[in-house]
């Protein structure tokens, strides 16, 4: 039962690495079993090794390298290696040495802030952000754009006009530290037309619009590109708390909701990238006429609802993307909408754990904290109700990124291409 707990096809990546291999060290690893199985390589190996205890460091805060050994199973002489190679290139910072106890005194190892960077931006119904973050996915600087709908002239527009700002805020060193810059937006931006409002000949435009590509135009770093939610949910993944949950369906409440897919500690994408695509998912609607009928999730727990909701009410509804951090008093509108939200999470939730047992379900939007604090606690209370026999047990979680998760998630892409835990990297051949 529930345990009630407080608290596109996808575009190709280029690896954030190319160019610079002296300077960052490659991609994310799984902890596995077996990992000198048949078909591994001596580089695949060490490259795997190194992911792992990058990961580890990030998870636990700060390890000294036995305790990386006992944790992994690696030896000694192999992890002292690894972790001094990590410490050379900067990735990694020496503490100060734990004295107090019996023995040498151990040397606590932590990730570098300054060890690696990377830009994100976010592309919404009403709004772009491009940010800065560091190694630990604390936002540098972050640039916004609010309109009526999105173009994709202006989305480059205004890349182009802050990339140099942003990335000048570096020194020299520190830049070419820089990973490459990540992309956060929707699919299928033509199909909006009755959500956002725009005309259909402008939204048409995305149709036969390369993102990845034009922003890779413009950008003197490699470009990634994800699904908005997705990369939201490989921000909880990386920065969040997701990293404590082995399985995990995330759901993220924007102007349309989204969400992603976490399967044994790897964000998971699906074989054309749809992998997730939460705002799909059927739920059932008492219509005006009594009637209960099948709607998409996106049209009963999206912030365009109460975007919608408001403005019939006569409240302007611009600070739900103007301030996503901070609202004004939306009473009583809000209150009916965090019902219908949450009620639409809560069957949502009990589908997916149905499908794969994921032992967590993680809650988060572009919401103020103690708004998003609301819906999570009505969902739980909803989720009390279900009659969930024959599913493991799971828990039910606040997201800890918050509103900037899609921009920094977008910013987390190239640190996930090249830190982060694949156990693919095993198989890898040199120049594969």
């Amino acid at each position: 039962m529930v345990q009630k707990k407080m608290p596109k096809e996808r575009n190709s990546t280029q690896s954030a690495a190319e160019g610079h291999p002296e300077k960052l060290a490659p991609n994310v690893a799984d902890a596995l079993e077996g990992e000198t199985s048949r078909g591994t390589n001596q580089t695949g190996v060490r490259l795997y090794n190194e992911r792992l205890i990058l990961s580890l460091i990030r998870r636990r805060g700060s390890l000294s390298k036995i305790e990386i050994s006992n944790s992994t199973g690696l030896s000694a002489q192999t992890v002292s290696g690894i972790v001094n190679s990590l410490e050379h290139t900067g990735l990694l910072l020496r503490q100060e040495p734990l004295r107090g106890r019996v023995g040498q005194p151990t040397v606590p190892f932590v990730i570098n802030p300054d060890g690696a960077f990377s830009l994100g931006l976010k592309v919404g119904r009403r709004s772009s952000d491009l940010v800065l973050i560091n190694f630990v996915g604390e936002v540098l600087l972050r640039k916004k754009r609010t309109y009526s709908f999105p173009l994709p002239s202006d989305v480059v527009d205004f890349v182009k006009t802050n990339l140099d700002e942003l990335a000048q805020t570096l020194p020299q060193a520190k830049l070419e530290r820089l990973a490459g810059l990540g992309i956060a937006a929707p699919f299928e931006m033509w199909n909006w037309e009755t959500e956002v409002g725009a005309p259909r000949d402008v939204l048409d435009r995305w149709r036969s619009f390369d993102i990845q590509a034009e922003i890779a135009r413009i950008c003197p770093w490699p470009v990634s590109h994800c699904n908005d939610a997705t990369a939201a949910c490989g921000a909880e993944l990386t920065f969040g708390d997701g990293w404590k949950h082995q399985s995990y369906v995330y759901f993220f409440v924007g102007s349309f909701i989204g969400g992603g897919v976490v399967i044994e500690g790897n964000l998971y994408q699906g074989r054309t990238g749809y992998a997730g695509a939460i705002g799909t998912l059927p739920v059932m609607v008492q219509t005006g006429d009594g009637h209960w009928r099948h709607r998409q999730i996106i049209s009963q727990a999206s912030t365009y609802v109460l975007e919608n909701q408001l403005r019939a009410a006569g409240i302007d509804p611009s600070p739900i993307w103007l301030s996503p951090e901070a609202w004004p008093d939306f009473s009583p509108v809000l209150e009916g909408w965090i019902e219908q939200t949450s009620a639409a999470l809560a069957v949502a939730i009990v589908s997916a754990v149905s499908i794969i047992d994921f032992d967590a379900a993680i809650i988060d939007g572009a919401l103020p904290r103690d708004i998003l604090h609301q819906i999570w606690q009505r969902t739980v209370e909803k989720l009390a109700e279900f009659d969930v026999q024959g599913t493991a047990a799971f828990e039910v979680f606040e997201g800890k990124v918050g509103a900037q998760a899609r921009a920094i998630g977008g910013a987390a892409l190239p640190f996930l291409e090249n830190f982060a835990r694949d156990r693919s990297v095993l198989f890898k051949v040199n120049g594969d």
